[in-house]
């Protein structure tokens, strides 16, 4: 009997040690997962710093564009404005010259009638009957007419042409004034373009290289968001509370899901992407 007594406490003392060896197997099995979400937590943190950051850099480009005002576009409306008056003023050389021709044409009339004239009334000294006489007549008045009428056209194209002629010389001088504006502002925004070309170059350059880390569906979205902002942001932060792009108020459990990093949330309001204060400062540390 005090044998098997022994022998039961033996073993009861291996199957204690067993299960005490067996206790951090378990425990090694449960903490896994966890490691598991946090390092996807990881993974949508890093996309939104790299959204973040691509953000920034457009907005450093869209700066620069901003210092640059309105002169692009006033110095394609001056170009196009001097394409158009000078088109207009080849229209209006071409009619004139046209107009030429034409006063031209009718004292060539003139004179061939005139000689006509001369012709029939040298006819009338030598007819033989009346019928002659009147046929000639009609042709001497007839040529008469075409005179008159060859004479009116050149006083109206004469008048034509002056008029034709003063519109020309304005718009020439009107053109000059423009092509001096034009000159003045192609300067300015060359100075300006100098100035910043190589900040926006490598700006550009930085904003391809993020793109590149930037997932397909991610960078799409984004292109899609900032072209159809006023402001350019796609990204943007909270900020009391509200979207920093629309400015509408977020509801505190979105807040508590922005914080938490497990998920890209947008702005129900205007669409854009939001993110975490913290993770735009670490961004803007990066750029």
């Amino acid at each position: 009997m005090a044998k098997e007594t022994t022998t039961k406490k033996t073993t009861t003392k291996k199957s204690t040690k067993a299960k005490e060896v067996a206790t951090p197997e378990v425990a090694t099995t449960v903490a896994s997962p966890e490691a598991n979400v946090s390092s996807a937590d990881r993974t949508v943190a890093d996309k939104l710093i790299a959204l973040s950051r691509l953000q920034e850099t457009f907005t450093k480009i869209d700066h620069i564009k901003t210092l640059r005002g309105e002169l692009p576009l006033e110095v394609q409306d001056l170009e196009d404005e001097i394409e158009g008056m000078e088109t207009r003023l080849k229209h209006l050389e071409e009619d004139n010259k046209r107009q030429v021709q034409a006063v031209a044409t009718e004292k060539a009339k003139i004179q061939k009638a005139e000689e006509r004239i001369e012709e029939y009334k040298e006819q009338l000294n030598n007819v033989k009957n009346n019928r002659e006489y009147d046929n000639l007549s009609k042709e001497i008045e007839f040529q008469g007419l075409e005179i008159e009428l060859s004479q009116k056209r050149i006083a109206e194209g004469t008048t034509e042409i002056q008029h034709r002629k003063e519109r020309i010389a304005t718009l020439k001088e009107t053109i000059g004034e423009r092509r001096v504006d034009l000159e003045a502002k192609q300067e300015e925004l060359a100075r300006i373009k100098g100035e910043t070309k190589q900040e926006e170059e490598s700006l550009r350059a930085e904003a391809i290289r993020l793109e590149e880390g930037i997932e397909e569906r991610l960078l799409h979205a984004f292109t899609r968001i900032r072209e159809g902002a006023r402001n350019g942001l796609a990204v943007v932060p909270i900020d009391r509370d509200a979207c920093g792009g629309c400015f509408n108020k977020i509801p505190p459990q979105r807040q508590v899901d922005l914080k938490l990093h497990k998920k890209i949330i947008v702005c129900e309001y205007c669409g854009r992407i939001l993110v975490d204060p913290e993770l735009v400062e670490e961004a803007h540390q990066h750029n």
